[in-house]
């Protein structure tokens, strides 16, 4: 403490003004663009990759388990909170993903923190991919474990870590697909070594979960790995599923555990009965047309591919995410706000949302996008690129 006066009450926040106009130099302020209920813009911005977030069998189930259930869940998962949905949802997408159980929780944010945090602690070192989802890194901060942050997708950079390590017990995090680039990780290699390190692997496959894998069963089922006693997936239910909520799917014993001790669990307000009923019911019209994630992945390439030939810097996707790199965070929201006055919009990811530093836009498609839609944003995207 100092003896210098105290600031008036008006005044405490003064601060806020000063590290607001440091982000507006930078071209790092950020803004709410609330959109109505309908609307003629084509969206490359959301992560609705199935075109299910609209879907009438998925909003009427929603619509219809809030007038049976309520509007909300009332109480945590431990109290009032868990319903019939829940736990039909969670029995659903064990099966579908080929696990042994499956907990859900209020998001795909929450999901992560619980499994980080309950996996780990002051006894565990956690291995994690620099370029990982904020939700991983902010529950590697709250882990209280030895964290090692290493080069992104560098597999010997992880064995190295684990082959250094202090503690007894160790976890490998990693996103399945990088969501700024929408680039793969390699999950075989890296299960490879998480076993000769007798480290436990912590996936988040929000990315890849509806869109790759045998009929959209995710990246870790592609890779072979959903059923392994030392795999842990984690999901979000906002993606593919157009609904909301996360879950975490893996070995039982993992899942018993999660009730007992991740804190975003116990302590958080479980998800909504109309979102547990929109993403059941989303899940129900994914393995009726088992053909919509190769859909996501046609669409996503016919994009790439149009603006590669636009001379544009793109790289062929993996996944639903196209990334197009810009010279600066005020070179990606001018090209934002023009590709929106042209009818499309697309996502603009600044610092910190990247951990590369580099600012881009990033597309995603859907699978209910025609070819039309397609070549109509590519027009878009290129003729509103900055120059020089």
């Amino acid at each position: 403490m100092t003896d210098t006066p105290p600031l008036p009450p008006e005044n405490v926040f003064d601060w806020l003004e000063a590290e607001g106009q440091r982000r507006a130099e930078a071209g790092l302020s950020r803004r709410m663009n609330p959109r109505p209920a309908q609307h003629s813009t084509l969206d490359l911005a959301g992560n609705d990759y199935l075109g299910l977030a609209r879907d009438k069998r998925v909003a009427g189930a929603a619509a219809a388990a809030a007038l049976r259930w309520g509007a909300g869940a009332t109480g945590s998962r431990l109290l009032t909170g868990s319903t019939e949905l829940h736990a039909e949802l969670e029995h659903e997408l064990a099966r579908f993903c080929g696990a042994q159980a499956a907990l859900v929780f209020s998001s795909g944010f929450t999901a992560n923190l619980g499994a980080v945090t309950a996996l780990s602690g002051s006894e565990s070192a956690i291995v994690t991919d620099k370029y990982v989802h904020t939700s991983l890194v902010e529950g590697c901060r709250l882990s209280r474990a030895d964290i090692a942050a290493v080069e992104h997708s560098t597999p010997s950079a992880i064995k190295h870590a684990l082959d250094t390590r202090r503690k007894p017990r160790a976890i490998v995090v990693t996103d399945s697909v990088f969501s700024a680039d929408g680039e793969l990780a390699p999950l075989g290699e890296l299960a490879e070594i998480c076993r000769a390190h007798s480290a436990a692997l912590v996936v988040n496959d929000a990315h890849g979960f509806g869109v790759l894998g045998e009929g959209g069963r995710g990246a870790v089922h592609a890779a072979g790995l959903s059923s392994a006693p030392d795999v842990v997936t984690t999901l979000t239910l906002s993606n593919a599923l157009g609904a909301q909520g996360g879950a975490v799917v893996g070995p039982r014993r993992v899942i018993r555990h999660l009730v007992d001790t991740a804190r975003s669990f116990i302590f958080d307000t479980a998800l909504a009965p109309a979102s547990a009923a929109a993403a059941l019911t989303a899940l129900q019209v994914l393995k009726s047309e088992p053909e919509l994630p190769a859909k996501v992945i046609e669409n996503a390439g016919n994009l790439a591919m149009g603006l590669k030939n636009a001379g544009l810097p793109v790289d062929l996707p993996e996944a639903a995410v196209v990334a197009v790199r810009t010279q600066s965070p005020q070179a990606a929201t001018a090209w934002t706000e023009a590709c929106a006055e042209q009818g499309i919009q697309v996502g603009c990811f600044r610092p910190p949302a990247v951990p590369d530093g580099v600012s881009r836009l990033r597309l995603t498609v859907r699978a209910d996008l025609s070819e039309a839609d397609v070549d109509r944003a590519v027009k878009v995207i290129a003729a509103t690129a900055p120059r020089g």
